[in-house]
């Protein structure tokens, strides 16, 4: 039965995960200055250009993985950025209580878009 509509979940996952990076970038302008002093902060060299490459990389690329074009490049592309963002943010073994608890989450958020990601890219061309 599912596989009657594979195209449209396809398109559904595509809109979903591509749509999440599309609007966290776009947010992230927004909160630019705070997120560069963020950055900052945690030791990150030239934190402003890093920040600015990201937004773009989630811009650019969740727009490409929703309109389904050079979807397997753009998926890889935001695995990246999941990675990096991860090392940079999540980072709960630094932290212990709720801080920790948070860190996790996003941690396992992560490796679930990951794995999202993982099989946008697995799909046929």
């Amino acid at each position: 039965m599912l596989a009657s509509f594979q195209n449209e979940i396809l398109v559904a996952a595509r809109l979903l995960l591509g749509g999440a990076f599309v609007f966290a970038g776009l947010r992230n302008i927004v909160n630019a200055a705070f997120l560069t002093q963020l950055m900052t902060d945690r030791g990150v060299p030239q934190a402003g250009l890093a920040l600015w490459t990201g937004i773009a990389l989630q811009v650019v690329a969740g727009g490409l993985v929703v309109v389904g074009i050079w979807t397997a490049p753009a998926a890889a592309g935001l695995i990246l950025f999941l990675v990096v963002a991860t090392i940079m943010f999540d980072n709960f073994w630094d932290h212990q209580g709720p801080e920790r608890a948070a860190r996790i989450n996003g941690f396992v958020a992560n490796v679930a878009l990951t794995g999202g990601f993982l099989s946008l890219m697995a799909q046929p061309l």
